[in-house]
């Protein structure tokens, strides 16, 4: 057990909160300003319809932010799987080919930007009075998209190679470059919305320059242009772990692209206008998203903490956690709630002067559309709690469900209703619902914590050896749920006198990590479609991939060992490029597999079918995620063997000879 893990189990939890959040709210807390900043500025050199121009710019950049966060996360994700399985070229690999994809897309969707600038303005919901100024500031913005999307993929990838200060740097870097040269090109050079344009592609060029420096100074691996050639495969995977960021990101695109289309619509049957309520619900939009920083870099900070406690069982600790982290969550929700209806007029009024329907939507948008964002210090860390216990599809639900699931629908019919106020509406609606969700499903967790861990299995292992091999040979056995594939490799350790590892490794596992064989038991080798969806987005690696990690560098210290017999845990592609590997797969008919869970396992015959089901999809899922091969296609194994046809004691014979005949071979 390492340091970090003891102070994690021993640590008052409130000094923990502290040391792991504050980093996490500085970073967040960066990322909001930076376009704020801009608004500040422009409002009062501009005016709000310059405002409004960004805000009809800003899906653009948004949309930039998911493809550079796919692939930043993706190639992080990646460099820190590879480099758990010792694999520093290949992790390299990963990392250039990261920076490839990142490259080609920037490139080309900085040339889809420019050529059709007006359409994609129309698209995000663009007036004939916000135009000009739209036009003018995307076109500078446009220029600079591959320098933020290189940027922004960098830093992930700059973080997961254990320099997060470097990564920070280069973000504040560019955030106080942006504040500085803000005013002196707008008011100085009186380049209106170009100058803030300049400005910012300025400041990001230079984050953009500090993390390209980086390449030379990994810790981990080393960088050289061999590296740089694209491969399909690698870049296909880095998509897909980095897929989550991508929907979260787009998700927020598509909001505020449906937004500004119906405030357009709608403002313009109203006393408002069109443009003031684009402009104003735009900045006010930004100015929640630093009240949501500060809750998410609490709840982040806290992650590790959770995962860790949980884990061990230690459940008075994840529950005082919890306590802790939504008292403060709750009580900086409620101080912005008393500002939002208190003094929205003083809150615009920071983005510039405005009209008296400027001043009164931004009264109304604040107290209405911010009503109830008291819940986001429930709702938020909610979803961070379920990602650090293991819960990925209950987080995926959470972080999606608030924006598609009930914004969306809940905009386009208060607004058919109730026009534009209709919209203002559709927040408060949306944050209740979420809230609900959340605080049933936490209450549900919190209830019955220690009671959602994985059964044990009858049959242990068995430590006794008696190795009837000359030489060191290693079996790896695959096998559908029920097939009786655990027992014929048992069967096999005793008929050869090796080891048999199968429950063991989540002993190992569990003195190595602190963390609870019941907990390692069911998270290990089971992966849902949702866990694609919510992999790690707040803090790098989920809970399956950290045990895969340490699972496959024990595999290799074992197999490097001695000769045994390993069960699933895609030991044949772990050992994929060793010699004295005999790779084995077990299969069996629905039938025999139902006997088998109903008999062996106690489900009755009803359930039986669907928890086999169950249970072979996810690790079909877990095999395909880890290896990018289908789990039960044959030609990854050295033989198939179907356990109704001879019965496991025979199966088990086969085997054996097999492995009598590889070692005569070796």
């Amino acid at each position: 057990m390492n340091k970090k893990e003891n102070i994690l189990g021993t640590e008052r939890i409130g000094k923990l909160i502290a040391k792991f959040s504050i980093p996490c709210i500085i970073s967040m807390l960066v990322n909001s300003l930076y376009n704020i900043v801009d608004q500040i500025f422009i409002g009062w050199g501009v005016g709000y319809l310059g405002n409004g121009a960004t805000n009809i710019v800003f899906p653009i950049t948004m949309i930039c932010l998911a493809f550079a966060l796919m692939f930043g996360d993706g190639t992080s994700a990646y460099l820190s799987l590879k480099l758990g399985e010792k694999k520093e070229k290949d992790a390299a690999k990963g990392v250039a080919n990261g920076i490839i994809i990142s490259f080609t897309i920037a490139i080309l969707f900085c040339i889809i930007a420019l050529c059709f600038l007006p359409q994609l303005l129309n698209l995000f919901g663009c007036t004939e009075a916000l135009e000009s100024y739209a036009l003018k500031y995307g076109r500078i913005i446009s220029i600079g998209i591959p320098f933020v999307m290189i940027g922004t993929t960098l830093n992930s990838i700059i973080r997961a190679d254990g320099s997060p200060k470097y990564s920070m740097i280069s973000m504040v870097s560019g955030a106080i470059l942006n504040t500085i040269l803000d005013p002196i090109f707008i008011f100085i050079f009186k380049m209106g919305v170009e100058g803030a344009a300049i400005a910012t592609i300025f400041s990001q060029f230079i984050t953009f320059i500090i993390n390209i420096l980086y390449l030379k100074k990994f810790k981990s691996i080393t960088i050289n242009r061999d590296l740089f050639k694209p491969k399909f495969n690698i870049i296909r995977k880095i998509a897909m772990l980095g897929i989550s960021s991508f929907i979260t990101q787009m998700s927020f695109v598509a909001v505020v692209a449906m937004e500004n289309n119906l405030l357009a619509k709608y403002g313009m049957e109203s006393k408002f206008g069109s443009e003031i309520p684009i402009t104003v619900l735009g900045i006010v939009m930004k100015i929640s998203q630093i009240l949501n920083s500060i809750i998410l870099g609490i709840a982040v900070g806290a992650q590790p903490i959770f995962g860790y406690n949980y884990g061990a069982k230690n459940f008075d600790r994840v529950k005082k956690t919890l306590k802790i982290v939504l008292f403060i969550s709750t009580v900086i929700s409620t101080i912005a709630f008393i500002l939002f209806q208190t003094i929205p007029d003083k809150l615009i009024s920071i983005f510039g002067d405005g009209e008296e329907n400027y001043i009164e939507f931004a009264c109304l948008s604040f107290r209405i559309y911010l009503l109830l964002c008291i819940c986001n210090g429930i709702q938020m860390p909610s979803g961070i709690f379920f990602q650090a216990i293991g819960k990925s599809s209950k987080s995926a639900i959470l972080s999606l469900s608030r924006q598609i699931a009930f914004l969306l629908p809940s905009m386009a019919l208060f607004s058919s209703i109730w026009g534009v106020n209709g919209i203002l509406y559709s927040g408060p609606f949306a944050d209740g619902l979420a809230f609900i969700l959340a605080v049933t499903l936490l209450v549900y967790e919190v209830k019955n914590l220690n009671k959602n861990f994985a059964r044990k299995d009858a049959l242990p292992d068995d430590t006794s050896t008696n190795n009837q091999l000359n030489k060191n040979i290693i079996i790896t056995i695959s096998r559908e749920y029920g097939s009786g594939g655990r027992y014929i490799g048992r069967l096999i350790a005793d008929k050869l006198g090796i080891k048999f590892y199968d429950k063991d490794f989540i002993g190992k596992l569990s003195t190595e990590t602190g963390l609870s064989e019941e907990y390692i038991e069911s998270n290990e080798q089971r992966r849902n479609t949702l866990d694609t969806l919510n992999s790690g987005y707040y803090a790098g690696l989920n809970n399956a991939d950290e045990l895969f990690i340490k699972e496959s560098q024990l595999i290799k210290e074992i197999a490097d060992r001695e000769s045994c017999v390993i069960i699933g845990r895609c030991a044949d592609f772990i050992l994929k490029d060793r010699n004295n590997v005999v790779k084995v797969f077990i299969y069996s008919t629905l039938k025999n597999k139902i006997k088998r869970a109903t008999q062996i396992y106690g489900f009755n015959k009803e359930n039986a079918e669907k928890e086999i089901k169950r249970i072979d999809k996810l690790r079909s899922n877990h095999y395909k995620h880890y290896t990018e091969k289908e789990w039960n296609n044959h030609a990854n194994y050295d033989i198939c063997i179907n356990s109704d046809a001879l019965g496991v004691e025979k199966s088990a014979d086969i085997i054996c000879q097999m492995v009598k005949e590889k070692e005569t071979i070796l």
